[in-house]
């Protein structure tokens, strides 16, 4: 009998809604004896401000970045993930997971979804994002409830 996944990826926001999306995924990969990997993707500063800032942002990115290494840490170590296999990227979020997806041979990427509907859904959903260019299986799981705050 062949396993159905060879490699999930978890792609998280570093919210609390990380733990919901890490807790489907983990059995999945353990009963399919699947190597397991967890994303996080930082937008780059220029794209948050259209490049047009005058001044040199690498510092404040360098800071960005090493508080989201340590916080997927946080969220990781306790699943037991080695470090190897936290990844953070910089980029737009869906092309960057699908991309390491890609390279990394993934057969599975786990997301969350908050369940937006309509126009909320078409504008701004990471998980669709990534549903719609990934060539793999993809698993969207809802977290959060309309309304939620974030932490």
């Amino acid at each position: 009998m062949s396993n159905e996944y060879h490699h999930v990826l978890v792609a998280v926001d570093l919210t609390k809604d990380s733990h919901k999306v890490l807790e489907r995924a983990i059995p999945i990969a353990r009963r399919n004896q699947a190597k397991l990997s967890i994303i996080h993707t930082l937008e780059p500063l220029g794209f948050a401000y259209g490049g047009d800032i005058p001044m040199d942002l690498t510092s404040i990115q360098d800071q960005l970045d090493e508080h989201a290494t340590q916080r997927l840490a946080d969220i990781s170590d306790p699943y037991d993930i080695p470090r190897e296999d936290q990844h953070i990227v910089v980029g737009m979020p869906d092309t960057e997971i699908q991309r390491f997806a890609k390279e990394h041979d993934v057969d599975l990427i786990v997301v969350g979804s908050h369940g937006r509907h309509g126009f909320a859904l078409l504008l701004g959903s990471t998980s669709t994002g990534v549903l719609h260019g990934a060539e793999c299986d993809v698993l969207a799981v809802r977290v959060g409830k309309d309304g939620e705050t974030e932490e």
